[in-house]
C-alpha cells in the first residue's frame, strides 16, 4: 500500500514537472486572442488547454472559467507547479489563467502585445487580482490522469529538459540546472 501511494505520488509529480518544462516550452509566442498553438499564438485559456494536452493527454474546456469549474480548487498556500493559477482580470472571476512554476511565480500569456511569459504572483498587479488555484492532475478518485506522450510544441526552446521538485523519491536528480527565474520586480 505504501508502495503504491510513493509509485503514485512520484508519478504526478513526474506529470508536474514535465507539465511546467512543456509551458517554459513555449517562452516568447506572441499572444493572439483565441489562439490555441504555439504556431498561431496562444491566449491565456488556449495556453493552458494546450499544455495540459500536449502533457498530461486531459483535455480542458476552452474557456478559463470553464477550466476553473472542471479542476480541483486548492488553497493558494497547497499551490505546487503544474497546478493553476486564476485571475480576475475582466471584472470578472476566472477571466485569465496561468500555470504555476514554483517560487510565486506562473507563466501565462497575458494580452495582446505580449509574449508567453513568467511573472511574479507577488506583483501588486497580480496579488490584488488572484482568485484561486486549481489543480488538474489527479481525478476525484486521487488517482492521477493518464498521461499523454505527444508533444506539439516543436520550434527551438530554451526551456529546461528536466526540473527537479523536490526529494524523498529514490529517483536520481537530474544534472541540467534550472535556468533562474526572474525576480518580483525585474523586467522579462
Amino acid at each position: 500500500m505504501i508502495s503504491r501511494l510513493s509509485d503514485t505520488i512520484h508519478h504526478a509529480t513526474d506529470r508536474a514537472s514535465n507539465l511546467v518544462v512543456n509551458a517554459m516550452g513555449a517562452l516568447g509566442v506572441p499572444y493572439r486572442f483565441g489562439g490555441t498553438s504555439a504556431e498561431t499564438g496562444f491566449d491565456c485559456s488556449g495556453f493552458v488547454r494546450a499544455m495540459v494536452q500536449q502533457t498530461v493527454g486531459m483535455l480542458l474546456p476552452r474557456s478559463s472559467e470553464q477550466q476553473a469549474a472542471a479542476t480541483e480548487q486548492i488553497e493558494k498556500a497547497e499551490l505546487k507547479p503544474g497546478d493553476l493559477v486564476f485571475f480576475n482580470t475582466r471584472r470578472r472571476a476566472y477571466s485569465h489563467v496561468g500555470i504555476y512554476v514554483g517560487d510565486e511565480k506562473f507563466i501565462h500569456a497575458p494580452r495582446s502585445g505580449a509574449r508567453v511569459r513568467v511573472e511574479s504572483m507577488e506583483s501588486r498587479y497580480w496579488t490584488t487580482r488572484f482568485n484561486g488555484a486549481r489543480r488538474v492532475l489527479s481525478d476525484s478518485s486521487g488517482e492521477t490522469m493518464q498521461a499523454s506522450s505527444s508533444r506539439v510544441i516543436t520550434r527551438e526552446s530554451p526551456a529546461p529538459r528536466s526540473v527537479r521538485l523536490g526529494g524523498g523519491f529514490s529517483q536520481p536528480a537530474p544534472t541540467a540546472p534550472l535556468p533562474s527565474l526572474p525576480s518580483a520586480g525585474d523586467s522579462i
